[in-house]
């Protein structure tokens, strides 16, 4: 490894229902080939449609302390590609491939209820669509595998964390479309992170106390990345969300 270059860690994940070769994994391995430019050190990780074994992977890949993970997933009947502002802590009842659902049906037990990027997904896409890109913006990641994925990433890496859902089928989902499209993306994803308003001011929590911009707030979560419960958050009634795009029982991961 490069100790020169910064980590970028991109995510798909693994075969599901009809789904045997996931259009986000195989995106994910063309980005790899694709990179982001001098600098930027690519690696890949597949995800398994598993909410404990997803929880495991995601705490070795924060242990490389990447400068983001870009997460990717499918939206089955999706047009375009969406770009996620926010990972939701409870209701996850679908089960996994394994059958199974999480405990509680929550990602962090006592954890706040929703989670956003340090990333203005927001004013990311309109500075996309001025370049011609056919993208939408989205705060309704769907309570299944690649909204709990999400809110673990941006629970362990302080917001530091982007979810990307791509279309599931026809040649929207093919990497010979998406791939140079989401470079373009992810490229301006790290131009955001490296302007002044994130260098400036996006970090400005003291060790006592854990915040981005625009996400909430939990403290206590010591040096080293070790899970501790945020401050006490009072459970919410599982209902839809109609801040977003999709209907939160739409499959997506």
């Amino acid at each position: 490894m490069d100790t020169s270059c910064e980590i970028v860690v991109v995510t798909g994940f693994g075969p599901f229902r009809q789904y045997v070769m996931n259009p986000s994994w195989e995106a994910a391995k063309g980005l790899k080939m694709a990179g982001f430019g001098l600098g930027i050190e690519v690696h890949i990780k597949e995800i398994p449609v598993s909410y404990a074994k997803s929880q495991q992977v995601l705490d070795d890949i924060w242990q490389m302390t990447p400068k983001v993970i870009i997460h990717l997933g499918i939206a089955p009947g999706a047009k375009g590609i969406t770009l996620e502002q926010t990972g939701k802590n409870n209701c996850y009842k679908d089960r996994d491939v394994s059958g199974l659902c999480p405990d509680h049906h929550c990602c962090i037990e006592g954890g706040p209820e929703r989670l956003d990027s340090i990333i203005d997904m927001r004013s990311l896409s309109k500075h996309l669509k001025s370049m011609g890109l056919d993208v939408i913006y989205s705060r309704d990641a769907g309570r299944y595998l690649c909204d709990f994925v999400y809110y673990y990433s941006l629970y362990r890496g302080q917001g530091k964390a982007v979810l990307i859902h791509v279309p599931a089928s026809g040649s929207l989902a093919s990497p010979e479309r998406l791939v140079p499209q989401l470079q373009t993306i992810i490229q301006a994803v790290l131009r955001q992170l490296d302007s002044p308003a994130h260098t400036t001011s996006g970090q400005t929590e003291t060790s006592h106390t854990l915040g981005w911009t625009g996400g909430e707030r939990y403290r206590g979560q010591p040096e080293g990345g070790q899970r501790l419960s945020p401050a006490p958050q009072k459970q919410k009634e599982c209902k839809s969300d109609t801040s977003g795009n999709y209907n939160v029982s739409l499959y997506r991961d």
